[in-house]
């Protein structure tokens, strides 16, 4: 992309009149709703409890054997 630098800036400002009409909320606010968030959703987590090998697609096929 051969842009000029007035053209550059331009979508520089133009994104930061975007990003200035976002709500902003306190970390300690947004950070306590995302704790609270992920703790009642551990039971489904597959990272955390695993995948039962019925359902799970990349687990191992039978081996090939050659005589």
């Amino acid at each position: 992309q051969d842009m000029t630098e007035k053209e550059l800036l331009k979508m520089e400002l133009d994104q930061l009149k975007k990003e200035v009409k976002n709500e902003r909320q306190m970390i300690s606010k947004t950070g306590k709703e995302l704790k609270e968030y992920i703790e009642s959703m551990a039971g489904e987590d597959p990272l955390l409890k695993g995948v039962p090998e019925d359902k799970n697609p990349f687990k191992e096929k039978g081996g090939c054997m050659i005589s």
